[in-house]
């Protein structure tokens, strides 16, 4: 049995939360508590409303939607930035919402990356990065005619779960370093890093630098232009609820400006030149300059919606909550699964977490897989976690209660099934 202190203390908090009111506009299952918004946020019917406005403007205008719709289609995607820009701490012009995660960052690493630089060759990531981030480093290096084995530098982790500023700071000091690529967030353990230290570090060094930032945008404030980033990604499908393939966003520091797009498209056109059809490029001012192909509108469109909730609520008080949440999570956890060998792997500081809250467990598989059948969606990442995500516009402090106790009385009666019996494509 869980104290009754806990739905107490819930009930309380729910109760003086101003962002309780949103939690209305979200769909959500009846009976289940969803932890995963850290993977893929929740439709909104702010998002649903978009997506069958752009539907109903293409059944009735065709073609014409181009410049008739309202935002018209052609310029939707600089319509979106603008409102995206202040979540990542940008000027508009320095962000554009195109592509995918990857797409972009292979964009960025094509513009940006020199491979005839005489000494500064070598990419700097981290052994705990994003797979797809790795993928994209590698096979970059590759079409550049360069070994990534001897190319692509990767920061070690002390605990495999975290990783330490010092140590990045010191594999930048070899001279030989041309460009960064961290996450903002540990995408396991939920680390949140010192962007501000780490990129003003990377500057001192005359070493460009990029930020995946798949797993902050949305549930951390950014300041990327103030600190000086050069380059940063992102999806818009976990903390801002754009739907599963959602279009993605990229920053580019306005320093870059002027650059050749190293991946050239027609959409990356000045907009009073795309419909020239001249074969010489004259590419959009800004970030604009990064598009490739036509946008996808109906994966546009949900974004829309959901950076309308996003502005109604706040960053700064999505942030206050999100911090509410995880450590009222942490708590929980401490107090009531300790003794069943549930750990944390977040680190407890504000200032380093994230948006979600990884606990830790060597059967994490198989007890991931009997919380979503006990009504309580989180997920699983390798070799031992399980990620609650609680987003602050849908997810209550009572919902955190009644997660801890329904894995409480898993873990009671381990009714988790093996890794192999638990096994699927999606975790």
């Amino acid at each position: 049995m869980m104290a009754k202190r806990w739905a107490d203390a819930a009930r309380a908090l729910d109760a003086a939360d101003p962002l309780r009111p949103f939690r209305a506009r979200f769909y959500r299952r009846e009976g289940e508590i969803y932890l995963d918004g850290n993977s893929l946020g929740l439709l909104s019917r702010d998002a649903e409303a978009s997506v069958l406005r752009v539907l109903d403007e293409w059944k009735t205008l065709g073609i014409e939607g181009w410049t008739g719709a309202d935002p018209p289609w052609f310029s939707f995607s600089e319509t979106l930035s603008r409102s995206v820009a202040p979540l990542i701490g940008a000027d508009p012009g320095e962000v554009i919402v195109t592509g995918s995660t990857t797409v972009n960052l292979h964009q960025l690493l094509a513009t940006l990356y020199d491979p005839a630089a005489p000494i500064r060759k070598r990419i700097l990531a981290d052994e705990l990065n994003f797979p797809s981030d790795i993928f994209a480093l590698r096979s970059h290096l590759r079409l550049r005619g360069l070994n990534p084995d001897d190319y692509l530098i990767r920061v070690p982790s002390r605990d495999g779960r975290t990783l330490n500023e010092d140590d990045i700071l010191a594999a930048m000091t070899g001279g030989d370093i041309q460009i960064v690529v961290l996450p903002s967030v540990v995408y396991t353990s939920g680390q949140l890093l010192d962007m501000e230290r780490v990129t003003r570090a990377a500057r001192e060094r005359g070493i460009l630098i990029g930020w995946d930032c798949s797993h902050s945008v949305g549930a951390v404030p950014h300041a990327l232009s103030e600190w000086g980033a050069d380059f940063a990604f992102w999806c818009h499908y976990k903390y801002l609820n754009a739907g599963p393939g959602s279009v993605g966003g990229l920053y580019l520091n306005r320093r870059h400006f002027g650059k050749s797009p190293g991946l050239a498209g027609w959409f990356g056109s000045r907009k009073d030149r795309q419909f020239a059809m001249d074969h010489t490029m004259i590419p959009a001012d800004g970030a604009g300059a990064m598009q490739i192909g036509t946008p996808h509108l109906l994966s546009l469109a949900p974004l829309e919606g959901s950076l309308r909730i996003h502005h109604e609520a706040g960053m700064e008080r999505l942030r206050a909550k999100s911090l509410a949440l995880t450590a009222f999570l942490r708590e929980l956890t401490e107090a009531e699964l300790a003794p069943f060998g549930v750990g944390v792997a977040t680190p407890p500081e504000l200032q380093r977490r994230g948006g979600h809250l990884a606990l830790i467990h060597p059967e994490a598989l198989g007890i991931s897989r009997a919380l979503r059948r006990a009504g309580v969606v989180p997920d699983f990442r390798p070799p031992d976690i399980v990620r609650f995500a609680p987003v602050p516009l849908y997810t209550s402090f009572a919902d955190c209660v009644e997660a801890v106790h329904r894995l409480k009385t898993i873990l009671e009666t381990q009714a988790f099934a093996t890794d192999e019996e638990a096994a699927g494509l999606v975790t």
